[in-house]
């Protein structure tokens, strides 16, 4: 274990030196809580033994002063009103301790959540690839609730459970060892009862958040095709789906349950024989005169008292295995490293003239298949590079490797002469204007998803690049203009709307290389009039790669590459692969539905 969690264990040691001075203040508090629990029965005792059956007080009491020791009736008040004062004490100590705790549990959860979702995103895409969002939303949230509840309150009752415990024990055997020890006795098979739950809730717990993930993925992957769902009328399947998916779930949560009970159960009754046997013991002492009839009360008040703790504590076992459960699945998160990461000597990508170059470059997935295969190229500053191609012929690879979602394994990849690897990959990225086939909007305002390409821009630059992209018209005409709420995924704009306000983000970053895939990809024919417009306006002056089916319209650029399984088979310009490449003058002619001849009559 000790090589596990190391990451968490950070997380978890930085956070407490931060707040020690509050931890020491909230130690306090547990000691004083603890010591008033201790306390409650003893106001009992005096009234029974000293005021009821009128014996001499004991040498701790004998510190009252003689004017209340004296006199029965003062002494009654006395230990009437500690019963109040012990209770007030009580609640104030208790009230310090959980607020302190809670609040250093709730932050510390807080803060471990926020590192999982920033270290999450600097992950690589492989990793992402290989992940069920669901379960990692389960990571996210679920786990970390575990978590907090059990920093925010759990840790606190265990500690007070604990202290509780030993004192009853430590003022028992002060009062007969016998009786301490007939209490002791019980305590094995109490801990043997604790530990087995623990162990045996772990595995179980492990096993039912695993299963929750994957319906927390099936949840997220058919919410998000509602359409789709609908308009085949696989409802009723969806939902026999979703009965299968829980199933595994349910089973694993009735376990839990039966384990708790299992183990309540039998603490009870461990209990029950404990406190009997003490019962019976010490009234036997009270018969024969070697007890105070008040000392039985105490002893059974911190008896019946005592268990209680320690039923809790099996009841807390399972909320601790559940957390350890919870902290490895966190861990496995929070111990993955970032499978590409920045040099220590990298530099900024600073005013970059977006000239790229690919010199040999391999790449596969980990798989062993190759996506591409000695891929070499140059595109020089403010030219535009069309990549056309089949789809799976290594189009949208490439466009990976420059943003760095992936690493080549064999050859590099040149960005103004200097290996991107060289580059701050944040850096770098700033440097790049993106436009994708289907324009992922947040579900926020407008502006805001206008503004996400530089967060830094001015209503005015926001507006600017609105009319470039040709978006500002319709969204004038909506209700709040710039601060409409838009649905999730940009889900109540039509899909020209939703790519001119993805133009409009790739405007505002005034970025020197620009990457479009598929921008066109169905539009209708108006729509498309439009963003072809707002494209010309954004490619003006950059370095463009264009991943595109719609061969018309790279009729201008600079340099076209034909792909296949991952090689480059022909490259030059349009113009060019017509007249000698039969395979692109095939894609073209499919491209349109009619026959080259037929175009040039």
């Amino acid at each position: 274990m000790s090589g596990q969690r190391t990451r968490f264990r950070q997380i978890f040691l930085t956070h407490l030196r931060r707040v020690k001075g509050r931890l020491a203040i909230a130690a306090v508090c547990t000691l004083g809580a603890t010591a008033t629990e201790l306390l409650k029965p003893w106001p009992l005792k005096v009234i029974l033994d000293h005021v009821i059956l009128d014996r001499p007080l004991s040498r701790a009491l004998r510190l009252l002063p003689h004017a209340v020791a004296d006199d029965r009736v003062r002494l009654l008040v006395a230990a009437s009103g500690g019963i109040l004062l012990i209770a007030l004490c009580g609640g104030l100590f208790s009230y310090a301790q959980i607020f302190i705790t809670s609040s250093i549990g709730y932050r510390m959860v807080y803060a471990l959540r926020r590192e999982l979702f920033a270290h999450l995103q600097t992950l690589s895409l492989s990793f992402h690839n290989h992940s069920k969002s669901g379960d990692l939303l389960t990571k996210i949230a679920g786990d970390t609730n575990t978590l907090k509840d059990i920093f925010a309150d759990s840790i606190l009752k265990f500690a007070t459970y604990v202290l509780t415990v030993a004192g009853m024990f430590a003022v028992m055997f002060a009062l007969n060892w016998r009786i301490g020890l007939i209490a002791l006795a019980t305590m094995p098979f109490l801990s043997y009862s604790l530990f087995h739950l623990y162990r045996k809730t772990k595995a179980s717990v492990k096993t039912q958040r695993r299963q929750e993930g994957k319906v927390a993925s099936r949840m997220s992957e058919v919410l998000s095709a509602i359409p789709l769902v609908q308009a085949f009328a696989r409802e009723k399947y969806e939902a026999e789906q979703f009965d299968a998916v829980t199933a595994e779930t349910v089973r694993e949560s009735i376990r839990v349950a039966r384990l708790e009970a299992a183990a309540t159960r039998s603490s009870e009754i461990i209990t029950a024989l404990g406190t009997t046997a003490a019962v019976l013991f010490g009234a036997l002492q009270v018969l024969r005169g070697r007890m105070l009839p008040g000392e039985l009360v105490l002893v059974v008040g911190y008896l019946t008292n005592m268990y209680k703790p320690i039923r809790s504590l099996a009841k807390l076992s399972t909320d601790f295995s559940r957390a350890m459960a919870s902290a490895d699945r966190i861990s496995e998160v929070l111990d993955t490293e970032p499978e590409i990461q920045d040099r220590e000597d990298a530099i900024e990508a600073v005013s970059l003239r977006g000239e790229i170059e690919f010199r040999g470059v391999s790449f596969d997935y980990g798989d062993g298949h190759d996506v591409l295969r000695q891929v070499s190229f140059r595109v020089a500053p403010g030219q535009r590079l069309a990549l056309v191609g089949a789809s799976g012929a290594g189009k949208s690879t490439i466009v990976s490797l420059i943003l760095r979602l992936y690493e080549a394994q064999e050859g590099a990849i040149l960005i103004d002469g200097v290996d991107i690897r060289q580059y701050r990959r944040e850096s770098l990225r700033r440097q790049i204007g993106l436009v994708l086939q289907q324009s992922l909007l947040f579900g926020a305002t407008i502006g805001e998803n206008i503004a996400y390409g530089r967060p830094e821009a001015s209503v005015e630059e926001i507006m600017a690049a609105a009319k470039a992209a040709n978006a500002h018209g319709f969204i004038r005409q909506m209700e709040d203009g710039y601060d409409t709420v838009i649905g999730e995924r940009g889900a109540t704009l039509s899909g020209g709307q939703r790519q001119r306000i993805a133009i409009a983000r790739a405007l505002i970053r005034n970025a020197p290389i620009l990457i479009l895939d598929e921008p066109m990809t169905g539009l209708d024919a108006e729509s498309e009039a439009t963003v072809r417009q707002a494209l010309d306006r954004l490619m003006a002056g950059k370095t463009c790669l264009m991943i595109t089916h719609d061969l018309p319209s790279i009729t201008d650029a600079d340099l076209v590459l034909l792909l296949e399984e991952g090689r480059i088979i022909d490259r030059g310009t349009h113009a060019e692969l017509m007249g000698r490449s039969g395979r692109y003058r095939r894609l073209y002619e499919l491209n349109l539905g009619q026959p080259t001849a037929d175009l040039l009559r």
